[in-house]
């Protein structure tokens, strides 16, 4: 039988829906689907967030579901915020940032294909970025921090960016399938050929960096 659920854990959870409901609309506005940004959605957010972390949580699993909600918030907030300076100086905004392509776009195949998700291939992207991996879950800034690589590689080649949830899967999915007794995973994100690389294999400690 499954444990209750706690008080603070439901809050978590609609917490966790109140990001993903923001980022779909985020995603909506940068489609032409919504007419003006989300701020009440933002603004709503943003006063939960400051509320929990006012609070003092003792179970260490809330804490650390709260702390990756938290991060999960942050880095959306520095991406708003980046697309509003790029406005500002006059650049073409860029569509899809938080979600799927245009809604017009029907997708047929995974965002990331298997084919650039895989172990580490003979020639290797051009000056790769690498992050290294143990446990997705516990390590939420370098989860964030290879998810801002790929995007970062994904729009100089002028593709969407991948919705973060799709995204994680994906990582985890590596860590699972190529780490061994705890032995950290090396994502490399690079541009090769006018295409995003994004490689995984496990960290040997001579042939990562």
């Amino acid at each position: 039988m499954a444990p209750p659920v706690s008080e603070f854990e439901r809050r978590l959870q609609e917490l966790d829906g109140e990001i993903k409901r923001l980022e779909l609309e985020y995603m909506q506005f940068q489609t032409g689907r919504l007419a003006k940004l989300p701020w009440e959605s933002r603004k709503r957010v943003e006063a939960l967030v400051k509320q929990y972390d006012r609070m003092h949580i003792q179970n260490t699993a809330e804490r650390f579901r709260f702390e990756g909600l938290q991060s999960r918030f942050s880095a959306f907030c520095e991406r708003w915020e980046r697309d509003l300076k790029m406005r500002e100086l006059g650049r073409p905004a860029l569509r899809g940032r938080v979600g799927t392509a245009p809604s017009s776009a029907t997708p047929a195949a995974p965002v990331m294909p298997r084919e650039r998700v895989a172990a580490a291939d003979t020639g290797g992207p051009a000056r790769p970025d690498v992050v290294a991996l143990r446990d997705p879950e516990a390590e939420p800034e370098k989860l964030h921090a290879l998810y801002e690589k790929l995007s970062e590689a994904r729009r100089q080649t002028g593709d969407a960016d991948v919705p973060f949830e799709r995204f994680r899967e994906v990582v985890r999915a590596q860590v699972s399938k190529h780490s061994k007794e705890g032995v950290e995973v090396s994502f490399r994100v690079g541009v090769q050929d006018g295409r995003v690389v994004f490689t995984a294999k496990p960290k040997t400690g001579t042939n990562d960096e």
